[in-house]
């Protein structure tokens, strides 16, 4: 949620900013809606002093033996219309904060301006892609045949755009899984958080899931309100929701491995080949909760910690900062980072480290007490993948195939597969 203040106090910035995004609002229009919202919540006001020195009145009145009949009258009256006045502030209050549900977060000024993703930033570029003396595979015809990797018997089961992993394969993504979880609680310090695959409407909201991309989710039928999650950012970020966390309490860092569920809505024809876009797909995901100040060093830090998966595993990959057109909802800065896929013979997107700033924060109501001001104020959050365990796995399997088909493992991989080196 955009800080209201800002909204009240400097609408034009937030709508020069919000237009970068290809987002426009109708300054007038929201002006015209906080203006009667002001209006409302003074009149409310003055009415609820008035009621209250009137209804004062009364008993002195009585104290003294005067007839109070008129002034019960005027206080009733103040009262129904008090009551009318909230209604239509109430009123007024929940059309502004669903409207202003909907906008995105503001962009860091270091955010690169651009209109589509070709636009996206270079920072970055670690390893060289594989020269090959043959014609590189992808990894549907390196594993399909094999029966290693089967996409028809998980169309039985469920449907398309879910896969079957076996043999040395589902082997092979549950070593990477450890290996993410130790190297990120071991070595950089997260601690590790189980959380519910399925969560309330109050945690999407949270992190700004719902409203606005409720068509990606999948909803449970049953009385109550419940999605499994799109991301393990949900429930772990949302910890936090309610909460006022000490200052001696940050930072607070979270790994945490799940699986991950999305419908993706308007996606369809688009990367549906293989493992690239799946309706269920794993993920070790990290989050930081963060001091104010300290949330951008911690976007740098977050995303060094994802880069060192790729560095341990030697595949090549980039770093990108996204533009403004191409960045997430609750997004003020992104860097994605783009794993080399010889199959595809092309980067490909395997993380997204975000800042979301106070963004998440105001619709979680998280905050942190400043010891400056002895006030709790809204706390930062970030979260990146450390990273998706599909997309991790293709690219070992076509970064590391050799001219007869079969998969070398890596060298920091080797422990977790009991010394297996290659899968053939």
């Amino acid at each position: 949620m955009l800080d209201p203040k800002l909204i009240r106090n400097d609408l034009q910035f937030v709508a020069d900013n919000l237009k970068k995004r290809g987002v426009i609002i109708d300054v007038a229009k929201l002006n015209a809606i906080e203006e009667q919202r002001k209006l409302l919540q003074v009149k409310t006001q003055e009415l609820q002093n008035e009621r209250n020195v009137r209804s004062k009145s009364i008993g002195a009145a009585k104290a003294s033996g005067k007839n109070v009949e008129d002034l019960m009258k005027e206080v009733n009256d103040l009262g129904a219309s008090l009551k009318e006045t909230e209604e239509q502030f109430n009123k007024v209050h929940a059309e502004l904060t669903a409207y202003l549900a909907l906008l995105p977060n503001l962009t860091h000024e270091s955010v690169p301006e651009g209109k589509s993703e070709e636009d996206n930033k270079q920072i970055r570029v670690w390893g060289e892609p594989i020269k090959f003396n043959f014609k590189p595979q992808d990894h549907v015809d390196l594993c399909v045949k094999k029966q290693w990797m089967d996409f028809e018997t998980a169309v039985k089961l469920s449907k398309s755009r879910f896969v079957v992993l076996r043999g040395p394969l589902a082997r092979l993504n549950r070593a990477l899984i450890q290996f993410m979880l130790d190297l990120h609680t071991i070595e950089h310090g997260y601690q590790e958080i189980n959380v519910p695959n399925i969560v309330n409407a109050a945690s999407l909201y949270g992190t700004s899931q719902l409203p606005k991309n409720k068509e990606d989710l999948f909803a449970l039928a049953g009385d109550e309100e419940l999605y499994l999650i799109p991301t393990a950012e949900v429930p772990v970020t949302n910890t936090v929701r309610d909460e006022i966390v000490e200052a001696d309490k940050l930072p607070i860092k979270y790994a945490c491995y799940s699986a991950c569920y999305r419908s993706e809505a308007g996606t369809y024809g688009k990367d549906t080949r293989g493992m690239i876009r799946q309706h269920q797909f794993e993920k070790v995901e990290l989050v930081h909760i963060v001091r104010p100040e300290d949330s951008y060093a911690a976007l740098e830090e977050l995303t060094l910690h994802a880069e060192t998966v790729l560095q341990k595993l030697k595949l090549p990959y980039r770093v990108m900062a996204l533009c403004t057109a191409d960045i997430g909802f609750a997004a003020a800065k992104t860097y994605d980072l783009e794993v080399w896929l010889p199959g595809q013979d092309r980067y490909r997107e395997i993380s997204s480290c975000s800042n979301t700033e106070a963004f998440q924060a105001r619709r979680m109501n998280a905050r942190w007490r400043n010891p400056a001001t002895g006030k709790p104020e809204s706390v930062h959050t970030l979260n990146g993948s450390g990273l998706a365990i599909g997309r991790t796995l293709i690219a070992v399997i076509e970064n590391y195939q050799d001219e007869q088909g079969r998969i070398h493992i890596p060298e920091v991989l080797q422990p977790y597969m009991k010394g297996l080196k290659v899968i053939e």
